[in-house]
């Protein structure tokens, strides 16, 4: 990566781990809100220095609050965001898809190792206790990466974003 990209990274781990921090009460536990990672489907966007930055953003975030969850958040809540944006990336024409994908991801990883640390959600369904927390994991990863993400990305396409990043020397990605 060249050093514009290392800073653009750097700058978007920087804003992850911020709102993770601020927004403490509804970022972690059974049920969540991560509203950071609305930051992931950047990846679609701005490629490889937002994959790092999300992933570096959550272990940082994660590393803050590390006396809930211990080391398991920090390592596989980062290694979550970095598989989840180099999905979203890989499958930057179809957006949609690409954050539900993304969703999935989170869902599946974190909810598979939370459960350790927090009872699931009462969902009134009959589930084992790890899919119950997959389950609820995957929904609110949802909200935040496939509504207000995909959303995000929609408004900075628009926005001449894309234009602004180019004429800073920056890489961007279209559909």
């Amino acid at each position: 990566m060249e050093t514009r990209e290392i800073t653009l990274a750097a700058v978007i781990a920087a804003l992850y781990a911020a709102i993770v921090i601020v927004l403490a009460p509804i970022s972690f536990g059974p049920i969540q809100l991560r509203v950071a990672d609305c930051l992931i489907p950047l990846a679609a966007l701005l490629g490889t220095p937002a994959v790092v930055g999300v992933s570096l953003g959550a272990f940082i975030g994660n590393a803050y609050f590390m006396q809930f969850t211990g080391p398991i958040d920090v390592i596989f809540g980062a290694l979550a965001n970095l598989i989840a944006g180099w999905l979203i990336f890989r499958m930057r024409g179809k957006l949609l898809q690409a954050c539900l994908a993304g969703s999935a991801v989170i869902g599946v990883i974190v909810g598979g190792y939370l459960w350790i640390y927090f009872p699931p959600p009462e969902m009134g369904l009959n589930l084992p206790v790890w899919a119950g927390m997959i389950v609820s994991i995957t929904l609110s990863s949802v909200v935040a990466v496939a509504v207000i993400g995909f959303l995000l990305i929609k408004a900075l396409r628009a926005s001449g974003f894309v234009s602004l990043m180019e004429s800073r020397g920056l890489k961007s990605y279209q559909d």
